[in-house]
């Protein structure tokens, strides 16, 4: 798997192109500590010639003075270039953590139904990771252990020319062993992540699901799918560190072979009288110092293995295209009732599974309709496509006289509201909860459309008020007082058209009254579809729409139908509607 270098410069570019001024104080830092290297032995060298030749104390002493102050300056300038590293990368991982969230959300659902929410965490969080050390030191360090490996061969020239050419080759031969096992450990490394994304998507279904398994006594089964997916990250784990150490078996080889000729070579060179002891110190010193940036371009090159692996699988997300493509912006009524029409929509979610077959229907501006249908029969499909988080295989769809896919999503959602039974609830504060953690929108604002939703009473009897704090799931709320903060949700938009999924049954009286009222002050001067579960939320319809296998099986005004005693909806009223969309 060779990535092409121009993936990674892009990558780099696009990232780190805000911050220029962090990565040229880096490149300073990090240059600086590389100079720093190559002067140290330098003092030291002296010192030992000095030293040897009977030198007076005084310059021996301005020497040591030296070496220390370039050693201090080292670390310090070492632990300078940590930060801005450690800095850079975060701002750049952040925003790439950013980019891949975005893009995810903007797929269209197919996307979501094939891919766990622990596989989406794993390629996000997991795979950013793995470019915290690319982003802030990878190329600079290479670029730095080049530089450094070229200052050392130059001093040894300089020195000795047999030096300078014996470890100008080895050098050589050293970093072509490396670049011809650089990738050989890449396929080895996607296939650990995947199981890796495979045990985390696992994890998330299982765990979400403890209550159902542990009371299906299906405990041992899912044990045992954890021991195959172990297993599974074990064999990919023990592959991608075999192959990925013989990178750095490949360098420790080259290693051994320069020190033995530096010992060798040191040692001829100093019984002929050509160096002195000083330069057989500095030419080992610097022999054991090339040894660092080949051990730390041997580290990149591992890395760069891992994040070959991680741009491979970034790439996949990323070129993933959603099926839903954004509108060029027709304007929605604002401030109005919207109308919503279907002309002989038709869709599946598998194209040989139809939920939907040439549904027609228009809901007129301000009016209300009942959307009824057993289990299956399209009712939360038909809401699905008014968000366009599906787009119709046949037919169209207009909102406020636009076609549908004219209109920007963002508007779109904008205009248009879906209250679940299932409230989406954050761990965090009420406000939090209602605004959808938007700072602009003020306390005042929040409690004037709580008033106006006669649901002072409710805020009154919360801990904290709009403090209080709410837990992931909706534990620390019933489900009529989770119905109760999305109606603010909703109130707080002002959106023209309403979808309302009715509260379940299951509430206690004086919950069900708050709702009930809630709801009144919600559809006021709004166009709204209720998907019914209960006759008594019918009352408000002005139509009725009953599906049945997909398609229309009866629509028209709700009194002219209840009049009509060879209606279905007449029928339901008189067999209960619980019993016959159960």
């Amino acid at each position: 798997m060779n990535i092409p270098l121009s993936r990674y410069y892009a990558i780099l570019a696009r990232y780190l192109r805000p911050q220029r001024p962090r990565f040229a104080a880096l490149a300073l830092l990090i240059f600086g500590s590389i100079g720093l290297q190559v002067i140290s032995p330098l003092i030291l060298s002296r010192f030992i010639d000095a030293a040897t030749a009977g030198a007076p104390l005084e310059p021996l002493l301005v020497l040591a003075i030296l070496f220390m102050g370039c050693a201090l300056a080292q670390q310090v300038v070492a632990v300078g270039a940590a930060y801005v590293g450690e800095n850079v990368a975060w701002m750049a991982t952040n925003a790439l953590r950013e980019d891949l969230a975005t893009h995810c959300l903007r797929l269209d659902m197919d996307f979501h139904h094939e891919r766990s929410p622990g596989d989406l965490i794993e390629r996000i969080e997991g795979d950013c990771l793995d470019f915290s050390n690319f982003f802030s030191q990878m190329v600079l360090r290479v670029a730095g252990n080049l530089l450094l490996l070229a200052g050392i061969l130059t001093a040894l020239t300089l020195i000795n020319g047999r030096l300078g050419l014996v470890f100008s080759l080895f050098a050589a031969v050293t970093l072509g062993a490396l670049y011809a096992v650089r990738g050989i450990a890449m396929p080895y490394q996607k296939a650990h992540r995947d199981a890796m994304t495979a045990l985390q998507g696992f994890l998330e279904e299982r765990l979400a699901g403890t209550e159902d398994i542990r009371a299906a006594g299906a405990v041992g089964f899912v044990l045992r799918q954890l021991f195959h997916l172990q297993q599974q990250i074990y064999h990919a784990a023990r592959l991608s560190a075999l192959y990925g150490n013989l990178v750095g078996v490949t360098a420790g080889l080259m290693l051994v072979g320069g020190l033995a000729a530096a010992f060798v070579l040191g040692a001829q060179l100093f019984q002929q009288g050509v160096i002195t002891l000083g330069i057989v110190y500095l030419v080992l010193h610097y022999i054991g110092l090339i040894a660092r940036p080949i051990r730390e371009l041997t580290q990149q090159v591992e890395s760069l293995q891992n994040i070959g692996a991680t741009v491979e699988r970034m790439s996949e997300l990323l070129s993933r295209r959603g099926g839903i493509a954004d509108g060029p912006g027709a304007a929605l009524p604002a401030g109005a009732p919207l109308a919503l029409a279907f002309a002989g929509v038709s869709f599946a979610y598998h194209p040989d599974q139809p939920v939907l077959r040439d549904v027609s229907f228009e809901l007129r501006r301000g009016r209300v309709l009942g959307l009824l249908g057993r289990t299956g029969s399209g009712k939360t499909t038909i809401a699905r496509l008014v968000f366009r988080l599906y787009e119709p295989r046949q037919g169209s769809i207009r909102l406020g006289g636009a076609d549908l896919r004219q209109a920007t999503l963002a508007e779109l959602r904008q205009r248009v509201a879906y209250v679940t039974q299932d409230v989406q609830l954050f761990q965090a504060s009420v406000r939090d909860n209602i605004t959808f953690f938007n700072r602009a929108i003020t306390d005042d604002r929040i409690r004037e459309v709580i008033a106006a939703l006669e649901l002072g009473d409710w805020l009154a009897a919360l801990p904290e008020g709009l403090d209080t704090r709410l837990q992931t799931g909706g534990r620390s709320l019933s489900a009529g007082e989770a119905q109760l903060l999305a109606f603010t949700r909703v109130f707080l938009r002002d959106p023209g058209l309403v979808i309302l999924d009715e509260a379940s049954s299951r509430l206690d009286p004086a919950t069900e009254r708050l709702i009930e009222r809630a709801i009144d002050h919600l559809l006021e001067s709004r166009s709204a579809i209720i998907i019914a579960h209960r006759l008594g939320t019918l009352h408000r319809a002005h139509d009725v729409l009953i599906l049945e296998e997909g398609r229309v099986a009866e629509y028209g005004d709700r009194r002219a139908l209840l009049a009509d005693p060879a209606s279905r909806y007449f029928g339901l009223h008189q067999t209960g509607l619980e019993e016959v969309l159960a």
